[in-house]
């Protein structure tokens, strides 16, 4: 039987109309979402590698800290009765021709707050120096928030910094000398973090006073243990290492290998668990003018003003209590997560501490 050598034509199919061929407009279409996609991807991966936003909001709190005194609208400590409990900028307003009925009103209802934006409109206050509203005393909320800052970052770094000094230390000398120093070191270290804070502060503040110099002083009592255990871990590695035992062979006394050869290899140790620690102590100072050990008046600090105003929240004044505790909020989450990327970075194995 012969073999037709001629190749076998396939069938040629007609695309129906109206219907875009394969590759045509759906590769675009399906193109184009995975661009956006990847872009969206993109921007997700860079805000997970690198803290961006905590370290925006860290910065900007700095800057409004430190330039306080020309950033704040008013004087935070000026106490304007009249305009008690004002509503922030954006809140209802009330037209000019009411006046009368608000001032019926207020004799039936003794609402302070209103009468206080009575007096305000009849004699053209400006409405927009509380932007955040006032509180009881008619003190600028914005204004105290900004203050306030300052004070919260002074008393936590100070804290700060004489626990690092007492904690690393004390973490060095254990881990150096080893044996019954060692030993005394660490079982003081868990007494220590036994203790009840809370009566050991009230019981402090009440015994030289509150201050600043109190207030820092108790929360640096519980800023320096963190530092002892994880640098007294490091020691026990760097002791023995070559470069420390050749500078002994070479004469180095005890000071000489802990200051010039140990302290520089426990650096990122003690700059992670710092970074850590920081949100921590800014919230702990809060809590302490909370409960009304900590500093006093007229310093404003974003703690006594949640302690402050929240007395009025039955009232629907919440804006007095709401911004520092706002403000307590992104300051302690955004020192959490610029210390857990730098823990990441600097020291990966410190992620067991969590």
């Amino acid at each position: 039987m012969a073999i037709d050598p001629s190749p076998t034509r396939m069938p040629t199919v007609e695309p129906r109309s109206g219907v875009e061929p394969r590759g045509g407009l759906d590769a675009q279409t399906t193109g184009l979402t995975r661009v956006k996609r990847s872009l969206a991807s993109q921007i997700w991966y860079v805000l997970r590698r690198w803290p961006i936003i905590p370290i925006v909001i860290l910065i900007s709190i700095t800057v409004i800290a430190i330039g306080a005194e020309w950033v704040a609208p008013t004087d935070p400590n000026v106490q304007k009765l009249n305009f008690n409990l004002m509503e922030p900028t954006w809140g209802q307003s009330r037209p000019e021709n009411d006046l009368a009925a608000d001032e019926a009103e207020f004799d039936l209802t003794t609402d302070e707050g209103q009468i206080g934006y009575m007096i305000a409109s009849k004699k053209g206050f400006n409405r927009n120096e509380y932007i955040l509203g006032s509180d009881g005393l008619g003190r600028d909320v914005l204004s105290r928030i900004i203050h306030g800052a300052g004070v919260s970052l002074k008393v936590s770094g100070y804290a700060l910094l004489s626990g690092v000094v007492i904690g690393t230390a004390m973490g060095i000398l254990g881990g150096y000398y080893g044996g019954w120093l060692d030993e005394v070191l660490m079982r003081f270290v868990d007494i220590w973090n036994a203790l009840p804070f809370l009566l050991i502060a009230i019981m402090v503040g009440a015994t030289i006073g509150a201050s600043e110099t109190s207030v820092i002083i108790i929360i640096a009592m519980i800023a320096w243990p963190p530092f002892v255990r994880n640098v007294r871990a490091d020691v026990l590695t760097i002791r023995s290492l070559d470069y420390v035992n050749a500078a002994r062979i070479t004469g180095a006394s005890n000071l000489r290998l802990m200051m010039k050869h140990i302290l520089p290899g426990t650096v990122s140790t003690v700059l992670v668990i710092a970074t850590l620690r920081v949100g921590g102590l800014i919230l702990t100072e809060s809590v302490l003018s909370f409960l009304g050990v900590g500093i006093p008046d007229p310093i404003p600090t974003w703690g006594k003003m949640v302690d402050e105003g929240y007395q009025y929240l039955i009232n629907g004044v919440w804006w007095s209590s709401f911004f520092p505790g706002l403000s307590i909020f992104l300051l302690v989450m955004s020192m959490n997560f610029f210390g857990d990327w730098l823990r990441d970075r600097l020291d990966p194995k410190l992620r067991q501490l969590d």
